[in-house]
């Protein structure tokens, strides 16, 4: 008799500017295509992080803390150990060169790992850490393009290795978060690397294309071309900029002006008809006021232009312009405003789409179908690669106490993510 295969636990915490969100799913399957089911989501809105970066240690460890036990409620399972994402401007990427002579008849897997070792061998100064390695192209006797060297002949091995690098003092009071929350993280992940898990096809990933995240406190770019990603950057100018100018314009406050753009907003105006009114929050001495449609809609279609203007040039100076036929996928908050698909194929003079998870996900699968849940959806898919290609170490037991796994940390090489 064939014994069942273990269920193990993969939990992923995803800290953005204006919400924590934590998520447990199970995983089955093999490695190449682990078969995920949500069991568990926790929201809980924050201002401790901004933009990546924590700013206030009690309020992001009470956020972590709540989002998590709200999922494990949820999920009816105990976890001890997450994967936890990080973007931001401190988070910086580069590509890198390595070289080394093959001894042998054919290329073995040491020769690729020695060359992987060589290209990440370089000093990131003392304030930044690696986080990923990831692999981009072989040259085999300097004949460039090869994708998998080994078992190919040849006596000299060349490789180019995409290094992304985090400010070390920005992941150690992350770490330092979710620690005090009572909980281990498992690893960081660039989250633009593992939202591209859940909301790009093989085929965009293999034409090019450009995942543009819509945050409250931050605009991430990432760009993937011929299968691997090739940049990612991140931008000041982002949702909270909306908000701000909302206020300003419509003389409401911060609460009222988020509700007016969830509520009513459209970040392109000519999709607004002119007739529509609505009534402004008001102060007694302010007293009743009704706004134009139109008025807030010009209010979010000029900011968001903007930032999607500074998208574009971030795609520019990666030198893709032009060069990704696959289009941008949205996500982010940002994502879910009405009219952005068409600003942004305006703006960017390409094909454009809301990436919204959920595809490869079963279980609670509904509760994450929106762009502002892709970050978390990632993290659960990439930590399931992980749990599934390691055999299965995952982040706790079913219906069990809190096991603390405290993994040596490992260098992983990311060419079997894409």
């Amino acid at each position: 008799c064939v014994s069942a295969q273990p269920h193990q636990l993969v939990a992923a915490l995803d800290l953005g500017s204006t919400k924590v969100t934590a998520l447990i799913a199970e995983v089955t399957g093999d490695a190449r295509d682990p078969s995920v089911k949500i069991l568990g989501l926790g929201v809980e809105r924050s201002s401790g992080v901004r933009r990546g970066v924590v700013r206030d240690i009690e309020e992001t460890t009470r956020a972590i803390s709540k989002a998590m036990k709200d999922a494990q409620r949820m999920a009816g399972v105990e976890v001890g150990t997450v994967y936890c994402g990080i973007a931001g401007e401190h988070v910086a990427g580069r590509s890198s060169h390595g070289m080394v002579s093959v001894t042998g008849d054919e290329i073995r897997t040491g020769d690729v790992a020695r060359v992987n070792d060589m290209a990440s061998n370089v000093s990131f100064g003392r304030d930044h850490e690696l986080l990923h390695a990831i692999p981009q192209d072989y040259l085999i006797d300097q004949q460039p393009g090869i994708s998998e060297p080994i078992g190919m002949t040849g006596s000299r091995l060349e490789a180019e290795v995409y290094l992304v690098t985090v400010l070390s003092s920005v992941l150690q009071n992350l770490k330092k978060c979710v620690e005090r929350a009572g909980y281990h993280v498992q690893e960081f992940v660039l989250e633009p690397l593992a939202g591209s898990l859940a909301v790009l096809t093989p085929d965009e990933i293999e034409l090019g294309c450009a995942i543009v995240e819509l945050g409250g406190g931050s605009t991430n770019v990432s760009i993937f071309h011929n299968g691997k990603i090739r940049h990612t950057g991140s931008l000041l100018c982002a949702g909270g900029h909306v908000t701000a100018d909302i206020v300003h314009g419509l003389q409401v406050t911060q609460l009222d002006a988020e509700r007016l753009k969830e509520r009513f907003g459209a970040g392109f105006e000519p999709l607004v008809p002119e007739s529509d009114v609505f009534e402004l929050p008001s102060t007694p001495g302010q007293g009743a006021r009704n706004a134009q449609r139109r008025v807030l809609a010009h209010i979010m279609h000029m900011r968001l232009q903007e930032v999607l203007e500074y998208a574009l040039d971030e795609i520019t100076r990666a030198g893709y312009h032009q060069r990704l036929p696959a289009g941008a996928v949205l996500t982010g908050g940002g994502a879910l405003t009405p009219g952005i698909v068409e600003l942004a194929r305006e703006v960017f003079a390409m094909p454009a789409r809301c990436g919204v998870p959920g595809q490869r996900l079963r279980g609670l699968a509904d509760s994450v179908e929106s762009p502002r849940m892709a970050g978390s959806a990632g993290l659960v898919l990439y930590g399931a690669r992980q749990v599934a290609m390691s055999g299965g170490a995952g982040t706790g037991v079913r219906k069990s106490p809190a096991v603390e796994k405290v993994f040596a940390p490992v260098k992983r090489w990311l060419q079997d993510f894409f």
